[in-house]
């Protein structure tokens, strides 16, 4: 892991101790995924989970919002916490309220992420209409235009009604940037988010997520197996 930034606070966002996964089945041993990672991220911090593909970084950086299903799963640690607050004895209900809202996701493939029989708008709002109860229906088409602009997307208000196969992969991904930071969350993860694209796209994203981190004051975790990228 590498530090990025210097951190506003000293107050830790989030904080893990001894973090286990492992993934069990019926017929067989279980699986050891990930063991004994600790982590602190303050408000305003960005690191880098860095290791090759298969290591566990996208399982670890799942099961902070415990978005691994459980079963098969199994999370354990002495700490995991968000700003405070207990993560896994948390409910349904309260891990829905902080999915999207206070940690946000960039997954690695667009493609896959994106629902393909829905337009960029109807995606998009109905992550506002879930997080966002301060932006009312009439005002969703200009948040969200708001944010496309932000992340580099021409003709913004045109690509309300664009479908993701209409768009270019970097576009996806800038997309898939706007949705996440539109809830303006607490913190983000971005795992693998230059996967695929050329690197003059590469560089334009990752410029991109620095830029809105500032202007935010949000913490990012940044998943790679890329070295060239953390640099």
């Amino acid at each position: 892991m590498s530090d990025a930034s210097t951190p506003k606070n000293d107050a830790p966002l989030l904080r893990v101790r001894d973090l286990k996964i492992e993934f069990r089945r019926h017929d067989a041993e279980p699986m050891q995924a990930v063991r004994g990672i600790d982590l602190e991220l303050k408000q305003g911090e960005c690191i880098a989970l860095v290791g090759e593909s298969g290591s566990g970084k996208s399982a670890t950086a799942l099961s902070f919002a415990r978005l691994l299903p459980e079963p098969p799963a199994s999370i354990t640690a002495t700490e995991m916490s968000l700003a405070g607050n207990d993560i896994l004895t948390m409910n349904e209900g309260q891990l829905r309220r902080i999915r999207g809202k206070e940690i946000a996701y960039i997954f690695q493939e667009p493609t896959t992420s994106l629902n393909p029989v829905l337009t960029i708008r109807t995606q998009i709002a109905e992550a506002l209409a879930l997080h966002r109860p301060d932006v009312s229906k009439a005002e969703r088409d200009d948040e969200i235009v708001k944010w496309l602009d932000k992340v580099g997307i021409v003709d913004s208000r045109k690509r309300l009604h664009a479908y993701p196969h209409e768009l270019s992969g970097g576009m996806q991904q800038r997309v898939m940037i706007a949705m996440a930071l539109c809830m303006r969350p607490k913190l983000l993860i971005a795992d693998e988010p230059t996967t695929a694209l050329d690197v003059t796209i590469q560089k334009q994203i990752m410029d991109l997520l620095a830029e809105l981190r500032r202007d935010l004051d949000m913490s990012i975790i940044l998943i790679t197996h890329n070295l060239g990228i953390i640099r």
